[in-house]
């Protein structure tokens, strides 16, 4: 029998999305064109599928979905990439059928949470609505159980700290819930994978401490996305009631770059086919972006077995990669073939990294100035980005008036001095928290809350959002540190602000800096009171006050600031329901203020980013050049015109940008337990090399500049997989 299913196969930019969003248009046209034949004028009802197929009638595809209420599941490899696969399906059908675009995980965590009762019945949890642990909570709480079987002793062994260690131990059950794994079984494939190594932790060791953090996050009702995968794969798609369920409610399912899914999501896939739904995936043979970070692409390529393939021709024409791939590649296989790049290859070479970023920060904004290329046209790509190399490209091409947009930039929230301020100001009104707070921190906080929104000259007093960015401050940074030295008086318990006159010659602080001065004091002063009398419901309605009062104001705030606000907010939320929580089940003995300490200590390790939901731009495409890591850029499936890769020399382009998880390739279906030998590491960064060239090469249509600087930023020599490529591309002039 001719499967209804298809399995659409390309590489990148190949039509892919497009191919599977014309198969559900195809469904929905076979629906329209043939309901009447499916109906029966004696009872007036739709016949079944088995009762068509044994009078020998044409099934269309689209029939399963009109046998109940139609369904669509839709997935993506990511949120970016779901939201617009979902709005493309829904214009293309003008909304007609209902459509649920999902993540896999997001999926799997939507049905845990609806399904929560089944599995309070099947597990005999305590009935009480689930919790999900973001990952910096996640890693707090597991330290904390973890932290007396953590000794000296096994961080040595381990040779990481202890954070490192809990971050690498949960990323074990992650990997084992995407593949399918029970958490019993985690023991056994790591004394597998790893053998007799002594450099090695005890694998029943790790597994213990695995089944006891399940455990714990179970009887509190924290699901974590591991254990929420697990709880999907082992008990809820095994459930009869929850199959029902799903063959009633999707009878069609599209899957787009399936290449980046997890193992489990082919056991829901089989799952759907099973029940008759259709199916349509993608694959990307350039793709498994997330390779080594649960994704599992040789697995899901079996289910190609169930359905009909088509096979796509390769990247677009506009593109460079049927033009260079096959010469790069070669290139950086076999580096002694003597072979030189046509001209639309350029370098940039420099001795030290510092001229290479200022170099080719020239190179963009000359060409866009010259009008060569458009800002949006314009992509610089590296294995990695530190913080030097963001902020000068950055700050070289916003002072040509050339804007950057940095790809998923997840920088720490405590690098904010928004967010500092605010808990600096925490500090002050909460007692207790006084060893949190020094003259420094108060000098920027006054800073922060005196700044007020400045309208441009000639301008009317109406805000527009391009004046967000005129803000100054009342209270500037040496006044701020004059009354930070002068007023400011420590104390473990209850630090204060004295009045400005504390100081000798208050009189040079100003009119507009003490009148700000004192506005803070006043409001400190006002809180402390009502935090005294229990006005204050939570810590979050504090820094809700503060961010309306100080920050807001009726003005417009840049994005990254607004980012960085509502990331704190969420946070904040998400701790104290969680704190609720445990000290519902476990009421513990620890002073009043305990939980902000804890708050602030978390923030200031900085394992949490300003990464809000949505994060979704409004309008149209900003025009600004793309900054990106290798791992970020190809995740967001984007192209440009021109592209610098950056650091072209180093030995990071080998990884793809991203570091693989440990243990993660014990965890995949096709050599599950195996060991991970150096050759297969070789062979590994050898095929993830030229999935690099070849999916990079597809999203780029004009011009490539290789971006070298013979020395890194340790001033070591730069040797990496690329160096072929440069020497083999003649160094172009500056246009």
């Amino acid at each position: 029998m001719v499967s209804h299913s298809v399995w659409i196969v390309g590489t990148s930019r190949s039509g892919k999305t497009a191919r599977l969003v014309e198969q559900f248009c195809n469904w929905v046209k076979s629906e329209n064109q043939y309901t009447e034949l499916f109906y029966t004028k004696s009872q007036g009802r739709k016949k079944g599928v088995g009762e068509a197929i044994a009078k020998g009638e044409r099934i269309p595809e689209f029939l399963y979905l009109k046998q109940t209420e139609p369904g669509v599941l839709v997935l993506a490899a990511n949120d970016d990439n779901r939201r617009e696969l979902g709005d493309i399906i829904v214009t293309s059908t003008l909304g007609k059928y209902p459509v649920r675009a999902k993540t896999p995980l997001g999926f799997f965590q939507d049905e845990v949470i609806l399904f929560w009762p089944l599995l309070i019945n099947s597990l005999k949890l305590k009935a009480q609505f689930p919790v999900r642990l973001r990952p910096e909570t996640e890693q707090e709480l597991a330290t904390k159980l973890w932290r007396p079987q953590l000794d000296e002793e096994i961080l040595r062994i381990a040779g990481v700290n202890e954070s490192r260690l809990v971050r690498r131990i949960l990323d074990l059950l992650q990997l084992a819930a995407y593949s399918g794994v029970p958490c019993e079984d985690i023991a056994q494939i790591l004394a597998r994978g790893l053998g007799e190594n002594p450099t090695n932790l005890e694998p029943e060791f790790l597994g213990s401490l695995l089944l006891d953090w399940r455990n714990w996050c179970l009887e509190r009702g924290l699901l974590t996305y591991g254990i929420i995968t697990e709880l999907y794969s082992q008990h809820l798609l095994s459930d009869r009631n929850y199959q029902q369920y799903l063959a009633k409610r999707y009878q069609a399912v599209l899957a787009d770059d399936v290449d980046d899914y997890p193992s489990v999501a082919r056991l829901l896939f089989e799952l759907l086919l099973d029940q008759g739904a259709v199916g349509a995936f993608s694959y990307n043979l350039d793709g498994a972006v997330r390779l080594g970070l649960g994704a599992d692409p040789n697995y899901l390529e079996g289910l190609a077995e169930r359905c009909r393939v088509e096979i796509l021709t390769g990247p677009p024409p506009e593109s460079l990669g049927e033009q260079l791939t096959k010469q790069m590649v070669e290139l950086v296989t076999e580096p002694m073939v003597l072979l030189s790049l046509p001209e639309i290859v350029h370098s940039i070479e420099t001795t030290s990294r510092a001229q290479l970023l200022r170099q080719t920060a020239e190179v963009i904004a000359n060409a866009i100035q010259s009008q060569q290329v458009q800002p949006e046209q314009v992509a610089i790509i590296a294995p990695g980005l530190d913080a030097i190399a963001r902020y000068t490209l950055v700050e070289i091409l916003v002072k040509q008036n050339i804007q950057v947009q940095s790809l998923n930039d997840q920088r720490p929230l405590i690098s904010s001095p928004i967010i500092r301020a605010l808990l600096t100001m925490l500090a002050l009104v909460y007692p207790g928290l006084g060893r949190l707070v020094d003259r420094d921190a108060v000098a920027e906080m006054l800073v922060v809350l005196s700044r007020k929104q400045q309208l441009p000259e000639n301008s009317t007093d109406v805000i527009n959002p391009t004046d967000a960015i005129n803000r100054v401050s009342d209270i500037d940074p040496v006044r701020a540190g004059l009354i930070a030295d002068y007023c400011f008086l420590p104390h473990p318990d209850r630090p204060n602000l004295l009045p400005v006159s504390a100081f000798e010659r208050w009189d040079r602080i100003g009119y507009a800096a003490t009148t700000a001065y004192n506005e803070i004091l006043e409001w400190l002063e006002q809180q402390r009171s009502q935090q005294e009398l229990r006005l204050i419901p939570s810590p979050i309605s504090l820094l809700d006050r503060a961010i309306q009062g100080f920050l807001w104001n009726g003005s417009n705030l840049p994005y990254e600031q607004l980012a960085a606000l509502r990331e704190l907010l969420e946070t904040a939320q998400h701790y104290w329901e969680i704190d609720t929580r445990l000290r519902q089940i476990a009421p513990v003995e620890t002073t009043p203020h305990t939980t902000i300490i804890e708050f602030i200590q978390l923030l200031r390790r900085g394992t949490i980013t300003a990464n809000p939901y949505p994060v979704r731009p409004i309008g149209g495409v900003r025009k600004a050049v793309t900054l990106a890591t290798i791992f970020q850029y190809r995740s967001s499936r984007r192209s440009h015109r021109w592209h610098f890769w950056l650091d072209a020399g180093s030995p990071l382009w080998a990884k793809g940008g991203a570091a693989t998880l440990f243990g993660a390739p014990f965890f995949l279906r096709d050599r599950l337990g195996e060991p991970w030998t150096a050759e297969d590491e070789k062979l590994a960064e050898e095929q993830r090399l030229r999935r690099i060239l070849a999916d990079l090469l597809s999203r780029v249509s004009e011009r490539v500049y290789l971006c070298h600087s013979d020395l890194a930023v340790s001033g070591q020599e730069q040797l990496g997989p690329l160096l072929p490529l440069v020497n083999a591309c003649v160094t172009h002039s500056v246009i």
